[in-house]
């Protein structure tokens, strides 16, 4: 496997994967494992430089980073890391997940042919963030 191909897999699939899911998946998935939405966004600006480095390598679709963008500049205009808290309370608030959920939505598509991915069973203690 390519190094861009384990990044997708790994890193941005997986996260696209979450932003994508339907709201009332997301909101019990984030109650399960505790996520808090500061961390979430910074694992966005994470995916954005990977595949920052992959469009570079002409692995990744200009159109994909371009949505990837939005995405980030959504949850900047929101201030969504500057809010302390649960992700949960933060879907139930904040209107700008919708639209990241449509932009992950089509990024997958794109990609993938189907939005949908399984949300992953095991996220990293929140402590390693706090």
């Amino acid at each position: 496997m390519s190094v861009d191909a384990e990044h997708w897999e790994r890193w941005i699939a997986k996260l696209l994967g979450i932003l994508a899911a339907d709201a009332p998946d997301q909101l019990a998935w984030a109650g399960e494992h505790g996520v808090k939405s500061a961390p979430l966004v910074e694992d966005v600006d994470f995916v954005l430089h990977l595949a920052e480095g992959m469009q570079e390598r002409g692995t990744l679709a200009p159109q994909v980073q371009c949505d990837l963008r939005a995405i980030s500049r959504l949850l900047d205009e929101a201030d969504v890391l500057g809010r302390a808290g649960p992700w949960a309370g933060s879907l139930t608030t904040e209107p700008a997940w919708s639209g990241v959920r449509t932009l992950a939505r089509r990024i997958l598509v794109a990609r993938e042919g189907d939005w949908r991915r399984p949300l992953p069973h095991r996220v990293p203690p929140q402590d390693i963030y706090d």
